[in-house]
Protein backbone atom coordinates (compact mmCIF):
# COMPACT_ATOMS: atom_id res chain seq x y z
CA UNK A 1 0.00 0.00 0.00
CA UNK A 2 1.35 3.39 -0.99
CA UNK A 3 1.96 5.96 1.77
CA UNK A 4 0.26 9.30 1.18
CA UNK A 5 2.72 12.19 0.93
CA UNK A 6 2.13 15.13 3.20
CA UNK A 7 1.83 18.51 1.51
CA UNK A 8 2.15 22.08 2.71
CA UNK A 9 0.35 24.73 0.72
CA UNK A 10 2.40 27.91 0.47
CA UNK A 11 1.31 31.27 -0.87
CA UNK A 12 3.07 32.25 -4.11
CA UNK A 13 4.88 35.13 -2.37
CA UNK A 14 6.37 32.72 0.18
CA UNK A 15 7.41 30.27 -2.55
CA UNK A 16 9.10 33.10 -4.46
CA UNK A 17 11.09 34.15 -1.38
CA UNK A 18 12.20 30.57 -0.67
CA UNK A 19 13.15 29.99 -4.31
CA UNK A 20 15.09 33.26 -4.38
CA UNK A 21 17.14 32.11 -1.36
CA UNK A 22 17.71 28.71 -2.97
CA UNK A 23 18.86 30.35 -6.20
CA UNK A 24 21.41 32.37 -4.24
CA UNK A 25 22.67 29.22 -2.51
CA UNK A 26 22.83 27.43 -5.85
CA UNK A 27 24.92 30.29 -7.24
CA UNK A 28 27.25 30.07 -4.25
CA UNK A 29 27.73 26.32 -4.86
CA UNK A 30 28.53 26.98 -8.52
CA UNK A 31 30.99 29.62 -7.34
CA UNK A 32 32.80 27.09 -5.17
CA UNK A 33 32.98 24.70 -8.09
CA UNK A 34 34.60 27.45 -10.16
CA UNK A 35 36.98 28.29 -7.32
CA UNK A 36 38.15 24.68 -7.29
CA UNK A 37 38.59 24.70 -11.06
CA UNK A 38 40.58 27.94 -10.72
CA UNK A 39 42.84 26.40 -8.03
CA UNK A 40 41.79 29.02 -5.50
CA UNK A 41 43.27 29.03 -2.03
CA UNK A 42 41.72 26.46 0.34
CA UNK A 43 40.87 29.02 3.00
CA UNK A 44 38.89 31.09 0.47
CA UNK A 45 36.89 28.03 -0.55
CA UNK A 46 36.18 27.11 3.07
CA UNK A 47 34.99 30.66 3.74
CA UNK A 48 32.49 30.33 0.88
CA UNK A 49 31.39 26.93 2.17
CA UNK A 50 30.72 28.44 5.59
CA UNK A 51 28.59 31.11 3.94
CA UNK A 52 26.55 28.40 2.21
CA UNK A 53 26.09 26.55 5.49
CA UNK A 54 24.83 29.75 7.15
CA UNK A 55 22.47 30.41 4.23
CA UNK A 56 21.08 26.87 4.47
CA UNK A 57 20.66 27.19 8.25
CA UNK A 58 18.79 30.45 7.76
CA UNK A 59 16.49 28.83 5.19
CA UNK A 60 16.01 25.85 7.49
CA UNK A 61 14.98 28.17 10.34
CA UNK A 62 12.46 29.97 8.14
CA UNK A 63 10.85 26.70 7.05
CA UNK A 64 10.94 25.26 10.58
CA UNK A 65 9.27 28.35 12.02
CA UNK A 66 6.57 28.20 9.34
CA UNK A 67 6.06 24.50 10.05
CA UNK A 68 5.66 25.04 13.79
CA UNK A 69 3.35 28.03 13.37
CA UNK A 70 1.10 26.42 10.77
CA UNK A 71 1.24 22.64 10.30
CA UNK A 72 2.03 21.74 13.91
CA UNK A 73 -0.32 24.37 15.33
CA UNK A 74 -3.18 23.03 13.20
CA UNK A 75 -2.56 19.46 14.36
CA UNK A 76 -2.53 20.60 18.01
CA UNK A 77 -5.80 22.49 17.51
CA UNK A 78 -7.32 19.29 16.09
CA UNK A 79 -6.18 17.39 19.19
CA UNK A 80 -3.49 15.29 17.50
CA UNK A 81 -1.03 15.80 20.35
CA UNK A 82 0.49 12.31 20.22
CA UNK A 83 1.18 12.63 16.49
CA UNK A 84 2.59 16.15 17.04
CA UNK A 85 4.87 14.99 19.83
CA UNK A 86 6.31 12.19 17.68
CA UNK A 87 6.74 14.49 14.67
CA UNK A 88 8.55 17.16 16.70
CA UNK A 89 10.87 14.59 18.29
CA UNK A 90 11.65 13.08 14.89
CA UNK A 91 12.40 16.57 13.55
CA UNK A 92 14.75 17.41 16.41
CA UNK A 93 16.59 14.12 15.94
CA UNK A 94 17.12 14.99 12.26
CA UNK A 95 18.32 18.49 13.13
CA UNK A 96 21.08 17.26 15.44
Amino acid sequence: MEERKKLTERPEEEKEKLIKRLNIIEGQVRGIKQMILDDRYCSDIITQMLAINKALESLENIILEKHLNSCIKTKIEKGNTEEVSKEIMDLFKKLR
